[in-house]
């Protein structure tokens, strides 16, 4: 038996280097991002402990070293990274989507952010 399970840590706000162009480098910015994850965790729900889930605490963690780590040019790299990097740190989880929001993109016009997402699947 199985019994699959989202967990989402939504809205996890950072300040990062990410970006183009060098004063994105130089300046640095917020970030949001949010991560979502299928686990088959019915176990775990069963017996009310830890042992076979993803500890979200943790994966936070994982996210923040990654974030705010080795500065990336692109928020596609960026996602992408956060995915892979969860995936195998976890191997409980199954599936992961990141998404990454840049409200402060170097656009000449007025927007709320700029937003990229990319999931990723346990091969």
């Amino acid at each position: 038996m199985s019994g699959v399970f989202t967990i989402t840590l939504k809205n996890c706000a950072f300040f990062a280097h990410h970006g183009v162009f060098p004063e994105e480098g130089v300046l640095g910015q917020r970030f949001f991002i949010d991560a979502e994850f299928d686990v088959d965790a019915l176990q775990a729900a069963e017996t009310d402990t830890l042992d076979g889930t993803v500890h979200y605490g943790i994966a936070f963690e994982v996210i923040q070293e990654i974030v705010t780590g080795c500065r990336r040019q692109l928020i596609e790299a960026l996602a992408l990274t956060i995915a892979r990097g969860l995936l195998d740190r976890f191997p409980e989880m199954l599936r992961c989507r990141i998404t990454v929001r840049k409200p402060s993109a170097p656009i000449a016009g007025i927007l709320d952010y700029v937003q990229v997402s990319v999931e990723q699947f346990r091969r």
